[in-house]
């Protein structure tokens, strides 16, 4: 894995270069570099989320969690044209490229930036990641519940984690916080989880899982 891509300067020597996102509904061509999350393709566990999660919102707020050069946040843009999409990341090259990358899509739109550039009293209508696992548990339980609690009611999250990277465990700790968490599906050792907000709204629809284990 090289430098952590959570790092927030990487200090590896740029080295860029094009991979490419196909899906049944969209293809997009991305600029990677070096000291980002997966340079080199499209990482499985991301590839997994975007072809099983139901469609996005068509209008309203929507995050990509941890969005690295923007494969997540871009297909959300492109399927959901009228809605205002973010992603966030620590990672300032990546962030660069992210927005480089909605340029070259036409995508210029989307707001890519830290944590802190989005005003805390946006809610969302999804939340939709493929959390930075190596960051720690700890780390990660603290991300999670700074942003679960900003799905606006009615919202969920989901998010695709490897099965021997803790898919379970993270779920039983999700519903334990009091986060309904689902998984909708399984594929390749990725676990696929819709998480619900603590609310009594209920939540928009979930796709039942086709793939089991």
């Amino acid at each position: 894995m090289g430098e952590h891509y959570f790092a927030p300067r990487p200090g590896a020597a740029s080295r860029r270069r094009t991979v490419d996102l196909v899906l049944p509904d969209l293809h997009l061509r991305l600029e990677t570099d070096r000291g980002v999350f997966s340079p080199d393709r499209v990482d499985a566990g991301t590839r997994i989320l975007l072809e099983t999660v139901p469609p996005p919102p068509a209008e309203g707020d929507l995050l990509d969690l941890g969005c690295g050069y923007g494969p997540i946040a871009l297909t959300m843009a492109r399927r959901s044209p009228q809605a205002s999409v973010y992603g966030v990341d620590v990672n300032e090259r990546a962030l660069e490229l992210a927005r480089s990358n909605a340029q070259a899509a036409g995508l210029d739109a989307v707001r890519f930036c830290p944590a802190d550039g989005i005003d805390p009293g946006l809610r969302f209508a999804a939340i939709w990641s493929n959390p930075p696992i190596r960051i720690g548990k700890a780390a990660l339980h603290d991300l999670l519940l700074a942003w679960l609690p900003r799905l606006a009611p009615g919202g969920l999250a989901h998010l695709v984690v490897q099965k021997h990277l803790g898919s379970d465990s993270l779920q039983r700790w999700l519903d334990a916080q009091g986060f309904p968490a689902e998984r909708i599906a399984s594929r390749s050792a990725y676990r696929v989880l819709a998480v619900s907000p603590p609310t009594d709204s209920p939540p928009t629809e979930r796709r039942t899982e086709s793939d089991p284990a």
